[in-house]
């Protein structure tokens, strides 16, 4: 990357035909952030859903900086101009990009030069989008603040007004009323998007592909086997699926890359009937199939089931599936927006593995304690024999060592810090001649 100034010496037209839009690379990444934190009047705290970053180069200096990310969740005069339902919204929201920042660095300070990064960054954003995230888009949307910008850029790159926002925020889980409505623009990305993202079924360029999970049967029967002896919180009467096969599919379904509880029935909907037999689903005696759970039963399951006992039999089989082929790293972290009632924030201690960063248990902070007490019953329910378990040098404690070698007799690498100075000093003295080969 280059940072100096772009000093043409040719007219603005000459000048913008030089221009170059692609996605930033990953080595890129931070100098990006700290230019959009330092130069973009909203910062940058982060980047949600799918996101891609790009940069628009002119001989080699960086001139403009785009970011895009998951659509908005609402938006009423967007819904208005696509027209769907509700049940379409959800399933289709995955189409939509937010153009949620556009920066013109100091060296960009050129005539039309922003419409002309629009305009090329919209000829590539859906191609992009597939081969990223697997999937094309069928329309952009941007919110601008008419206190601070016309929106001109965008209009001269033919998006269209189709609105105002409410001037409503959403901060630690709660929407406020801000005073500062934005106006909603949209770009369709295809000539029909609009009929698309409405029709009744979608051709198949545009449905999210049904990503494939191969588990062996022995792996599968471990699942089940776990997910049978959980509490089942439904009422008896009117039970048409077992709970087991239900939170079974769900799980296949997330680890296949499904999000929300319409692409998990979107998912369990496509599974051949020899799929649906080895996962134990209903038999409908009358029509002589094998029937997936619906949407709502889905949803209902999942809101009425024990989520920490859930949590705990799949992160046990999880690690089982790993089999020691990777070490389990434990890790405190605050959660970024998350507010308890009584002002603190939310702090987790997980313990996931090191190569997939998958997450096998999961553990809540008491607001009045540390991450140290925690990590036993953490680890407790997972079956670790054998395991290495690694963690940072607040866990480098006596007992913490004792209960994973003695009673999860499994294997640490713990880190050492200056804040234990004897032990430090003890293991500094250490060389090779105190670890002889084996003989």
């Amino acid at each position: 990357m280059a940072d100096g100034p772009c000093q043409p010496h040719c007219s603005s037209a000459e000048v913008l035909r030089r221009l170059e839009v692609r996605p930033i690379r990953p080595e890129e990444r931070a100098a990006w952030d700290a230019l959009v934190q330092e130069h973009h009047y909203l910062g940058l705290h982060a980047l949600f859903g799918r996101t891609l970053r790009y940069v628009a180069a002119l001989d080699g200096y960086w001139v403009a900086l785009l970011g895009w990310q998951a659509a908005a969740l609402k938006c009423a005069p967007r819904d208005a101009w696509i027209g769907w339902g509700r049940v379409l919204h959800y399933q289709r929201l995955h189409l939509i990009a937010n153009n949620t920042r556009f920066l013109v660095l100091p060296a960009g300070r050129l005539p039309n030069l922003a419409s002309r990064v629009l305009a090329l960054n919209l000829r590539r954003l859906s191609g992009d989008w597939q081969q990223i995230h697997g999937h094309p888009l069928l329309l952009a949307e941007t919110f601008v603040d008419p206190a601070r910008f016309t929106g001109a850029c965008y209009r001269a790159a033919n998006w269209q007004v189709v609105g105002s926002t409410r001037g409503f925020a959403r901060r630690n889980g709660h929407y406020f009323a801000h005073g500062q409505p934005k106006r909603v623009l949209l770009y369709p990305l295809h000539r029909q998007a609009r009929a698309l993202l409405c029709a009744p079924t979608l051709p198949p360029a545009w449905s999210s592909p049904m990503q494939r999970i191969t588990l062996t049967t022995a792996q599968l029967e471990a699942l089940q086997q776990r997910l049978r002896a959980l509490p089942d919180c439904r009422h008896p009467r009117g039970q048409r699926h077992r709970l087991a096969t239900v939170l079974t599919i769900a799980i296949a379904a997330v680890l296949a890359g499904a999000r929300g509880y319409s692409a998990i029935a979107e998912w369990a909907a496509r599974l051949t009937q020899a799929q649906l037999k080895r996962l134990r689903a209903r038999y409908n005696p009358r029509t002589e199939r094998f029937e997936a759970p619906s949407e709502p039963t889905i949803r209902r399951l999942l809101q009425t089931a024990d989520v920490a006992a859930v949590d705990t039999a799949f992160g046990d089989w999880l690690l089982g599936v790993a089999a020691g082929a990777e070490a389990v790293a434990v890790d405190g972290k605050v959660v970024c927006g998350a507010v308890r009632a009584d002002g603190t924030q939310v702090h987790l201690l997980s313990a996931f593995l090191q190569g997939q960063g998958v997450t096998v248990a999961q553990r809540e902070i008491p607001a009045k304690t540390n991450e140290i007490p925690e990590i036993k019953p953490l680890l407790h329910p997972l079956d670790l024999t054998g395991q290495v378990v690694t963690a940072d040098a607040l866990h480098t404690q006596r007992e913490t060592a004792r209960f994973l070698v003695e009673d999860k007799q499994a294997h640490y690498l713990l880190t050492v810090k200056h804040n234990q100075p004897s032990l430090y000093a003890d293991l500094s003295a250490l060389t090779e001649a105190h670890f002889p080969p084996p003989l």
